[in-house]
């Protein structure tokens, strides 16, 4: 037993059990970063507390009061039930302008934006006696009123104007709610024999925290918007029909209709089903951070064990090729070097970005294993040889990291080059013969 666990064989086995080990680190350094993640989003959560959160905005709605009875065989009345309508406009635009900033809390940002909203609309008569026909209900129209949906008022920061009608009107704080979302609302008394659409119009300034969003309600919709942030990532049920992105910024348009979305132009406020199908239907931007620092750190992390187990294998390389000989603490103390990179690298990129803290983490972490193997092995060409064959390694990781699109493609093609070598440089050894103990002399320093 004891001469087996001598043989090469029994090395290999241990070096893949060492590898494996190094998956322990490996997740701890993963969680490390999940933390971190789970600290900067609760930062965002903060900035929105004081500035708003991520806001989403729909147009004018039509509630009216109904009220129904119901009777018997006989006439008589057995029951009566009160009830509001919600009816929306037949078409609808918004633009949104936002300027977007950062905001710090600690080491961490956040954007943050303020938005110009503009947003017109009418609402056509024919449909609300369309509509109050169909339910039996008698409507009560004189009593009506406009209802605006906003996520988050308290990013509410301006109302410019809000015409009705033609006239200018206020806009209150109210009770009632649609779904998810907070409404201002305005009394208006429709005549039942009107003909003519009503039209509206609102022009507010709204604040928020790293998106923004419209609400499709009504029959034709169109949306518009815009900011110098130069990296959007679009959301919700539909991607814009039109979009230009740039390093200045982008400018998206979406047209929706109502036979995209998952509720009709009419519903009761009691339907608590509809209220929840609002939200899915929102479309609108997310102030996208792209290589944000977490995102960098969770994609190096996922290659952690590969690279490990490469430098594994250039060790034990040079124990094969050279005649040299290391033990399988050493191996784990270079394991544990490599894996504090992960470590380093999360604390360094939180204080001077990415990029630099990659440098430092990894010539570190190069210095240390190079210098390591020097002295281990006793031989200088093996330890200068290894140290470059790691920051080769690292070189690599960091262009996986810094390529979003094209990673899989680059890793799959590096892996298959490294498996090729490694053949290369192994197929004239007779590991049959290098299946007995044995105990090299190392080279000469």
């Amino acid at each position: 037993m004891l001469r087996w666990m001598q043989t090469i064989t029994a090395k290999v086995l241990g070096i893949g059990l060492l590898a494996l080990l190094m998956l322990i680190p490996l997740t701890q350094a993963d969680g490390l970063v999940r933390e971190r993640q789970s600290m900067r989003d609760t930062a965002a959560l903060r900035v929105a507390d004081g500035w708003g959160g991520p806001q989403t905005i729909g147009g004018f709605v039509l509630a009216v009061p109904t009220h129904s009875e119901t009777r018997d065989a006989e006439g008589k009345l057995v029951g009566s039930r009160n009830d509001t309508e919600i009816v929306l406009a037949d078409e609808q635009s918004t633009t949104a302008n936002l300027t977007v900033e950062k905001r710090r809390v600690g080491m961490y940002e956040v954007p943050v934006y303020t938005g110009d909203v503009t947003l017109g609309g009418r609402i056509l008569p024919d449909d609300l006696h369309r509509f109050a026909d169909e339910s039996g209900a008698a409507w009560a129209m004189d009593h009506a009123e406009l209802r605006l949906l906003i996520a988050d008022t308290r990013g509410l920061q301006h109302i410019a104007t809000a015409i009705v009608d033609g006239k200018p009107v206020r806009l209150a704080s109210s009770t009632a709610r649609l779904g998810p979302y907070t409404v201002l609302s305005v009394p208006i008394a429709i005549d039942p024999a009107r003909r003519t659409p009503l039209d509206y119009s609102v022009m507010l300034r709204i604040a928020g925290t790293e998106s923004f969003s419209a609400l499709p309600l009504a029959r034709n919709n169109s949306v518009r918007i815009r900011s110098p942030w130069p990296d959007p990532s679009f959301i919700g049920a539909l991607l814009p029909g039109t979009r230009h992105v740039d390093s200045r910024g982008f400018d998206a348009s979406w047209q929706v209709l109502d036979l995209n979305r998952a509720y009709g132009q009419h519903w009761s406020a009691s339907d608590d089903d509809v209220g929840k199908r609002l939200e899915p239907s929102a479309i609108g931007v997310t102030l996208y951070q792209p290589g944000s620092v977490y995102q960098q750190n969770d994609r190096a992390g996922k290659y952690g064990l590969l690279f490990i187990a490469l430098t594994f294998v250039a060790f034990f390389l040079f124990e094969v090729l050279r005649g040299l000989r290391l033990h399988p603490v050493q191996y784990l103390l270079v394991g544990a070097a490599m894996t504090s990179f992960y470590v380093l690298l999360l604390a360094l990129s939180e204080q001077i970005g990415f990029g630099p803290a990659y440098a430092v983490a990894s010539a570190a972490v190069v210095l240390i294993v190079g210098g390591y193997a020097l002295a281990a092995l006793q031989a200088r060409r093996a330890g200068l040889t290894l140290g470059g064959v790691l920051a080769l390694v690292y070189a690599i990781l960091y262009g996986l990291i810094g390529a979003e699109q094209y990673a899989l493609l680059i890793g799959a093609v590096v892996l298959v080059a490294v498996v090729a070598v490694l053949m290369y440089l192994t197929r004239r050894i007779d590991w049959y013969a290098q299946g007995v103990p044995f105990n090299p002399t190392p080279d000469t320093p």
